[in-house]
């Protein structure tokens, strides 16, 4: 991006005052702190019998019930059947869904039933390729959750099978279609932070289930869970409910911090600024306090490089997740450039225009004499009056969601079945999942092996 090309399209935009097209003429005539509501309006259809999206839930935990409560928000949809390895969540599904709903624990039958459209694939992550292909060969629509993979290598076959079968293929970064990552983007291609030069991400917990120590239920046993299948393709171990249930604490299931938590920030930084993602990722951290048994860090510290392209200039972005944060936890979701800074939330999405400091104080000028000084500061106020019909209005502008709004996880289930009726494009396909769940590995290849790893973002593949 050249130099200047993010002002000069702002100021352009803004000359022009269509809110239609830009969000600058907002910025301009804002006052100082001023609220501006955003807006979004979904088209309301009338559905018949045929038009019914049947879903089966595949991975009956805490995402994939969360997963199918948005789904069901939209209208002509219905969950019919649902698959999981322990039998209490079988029970839970026919609580919440009544008991017509077919369970099992065998996904396969469930991929054999004609009445399912489409499938939420919410496993532990190192079932999800399996599960994601087959559904789809199986002639179902996939809505996986993220990360799309556990391993680079098994993204390539997602693909290739989404190609081949032309079935709908979501991956499942729930904030990736708010109202909130709408504006940002809108807002940076209008070019009102100026030139991106960091992002800067940060997620922070202090309580024991956001540490992954979730509740282990006292009938768990080898009759009520399914152990040997959930272990898959994973080290053979006898029957262990810890790592069940606490299955993110463990690098045979799982993908640690950057897979459960950098990956949303990647799919949303990356949407925003239309990026392919990082080349480069060096990754620090430890396991500091949550000394449970898992071998993956509680504390997760990513560095990456991004290189120039049509979209962005070369940017550092840097993302943190602290499960022992003594002051109480806290979220940063960051874009900063050369004229502004963006914060962006689900919700909201808050805009900082600023001036950069240019002029000359006591701490420069104390070694030219007095004479001298009164010069420099004659020829600076004479070059900023030029320059002062130019500014911007500056200062901060809030974006918020208005009252009643569904939140993010509703919009990006509603894209997924709206994309199944042929109204949408998926926001978050298969290539775009990869690049996403590739950066946020990166972060654990580096830290595992103790150096700066090198990836391919068009490739999609190590270097």
């Amino acid at each position: 991006m050249k130099k200047d090309t993010s002002r000069r399209l702002f100021l352009k935009k803004a000359a022009l005052g269509s809110a239609a097209l830009t969000s600058a003429p907002f910025i301009l005539s804002a006052s100082k702190g001023e609220k501006i509501l955003m807006e979004r309006r979904y088209a309301q259809h009338r559905y018949t019998a045929n038009d019914q999206i049947n879903l089966g839930l595949i991975g009956t935990g805490i995402q994939g019930i969360f997963d199918t409560k948005a789904a069901l928000k939209t209208n002509g949809v219905k969950l019919v059947a649902a698959c999981d390895l322990y039998t209490g969540r079988l029970d839970r599904a026919k609580e919440l869904w009544g008991n017509d709903v077919f369970v099992t624990r065998d996904y396969r039958e469930l991929l054999e039933r004609k009445d399912v459209d489409a499938v939420i694939v919410a496993t532990p992550d190192h079932w999800h390729k399996t599960i994601t292909v087959a559904a789809m060969k199986a002639g179902k629509h996939v809505y996986c959750e993220k990360p799309m993979v556990q391993k680079f290598e098994e993204g390539q076959e997602i693909i290739n099978t989404q190609k081949s079968t032309g079935e709908i293929c979501q991956i499942g970064s729930n904030g990736m279609s708010s109202l909130g990552n709408e504006k940002a983007k809108m807002l940076y291609k209008d070019g009102a932070i100026g030139d991106l030069i960091l992002f800067d991400f940060h997620s922070d917990r202090y309580s024991s289930e956001g540490a992954w120590q979730y509740p282990i239920p006292p009938d768990a046993s080898p009759d009520t869970v399914d152990f040997d299948t959930f272990l898959g393709t994973a080290p053979k171990v006898p029957y262990d409910p810890t790592r069940f249930f606490r299955w993110r604490n463990y690098q045979d299931y799982g993908t640690g911090v950057p897979g459960d938590m950098f990956v949303h920030a990647f799919s949303t930084l990356h949407y925003i600024i239309d990026s392919v993602g990082p080349t480069r990722a060096m990754a620090s951290g430890g396991l500091r306090y949550w000394k449970d048994g898992r071998d993956v860090p509680d504390i997760a510290i990513g560095l990456y490089d991004y290189p120039k392209t049509q979209t962005h200039p070369a940017f550092n972005a840097s993302l943190r997740v602290n499960f022992i944060d003594g002051a109480g936890g806290g979220h940063l979701f960051r874009l900063v450039g050369t004229e502004g800074a963006m914060e962006v939330g689900e919700g909201y999405v808050k805009l900082t225009r600023s001036k950069i400091g240019s002029g000359f104080g006591g701490y420069s000028m104390i070694s030219f004499p007095e004479a001298t000084q009164a010069k420099i500061r004659e020829e600076y106020e004479k070059e900023e009056t030029e320059n002062r019909k130019a500014l911007l209005k500056l200062g901060e502008t809030i974006f918020e969601a208005p009252e009643g709004y569904q939140g993010s996880h509703y919009d990006h289930t509603h894209n997924f079945i709206q994309a199944i009726r042929g109204k949408y494009q998926v926001i978050q396909d298969p290539s775009f999942g990869l690049r996403a769940a590739g950066a946020a590995i990166l972060a654990n290849e580096s830290y595992f092996q103790k150096k700066a790893i090198n990836w391919d973002p068009q490739a999609m593949k190590l270097v």
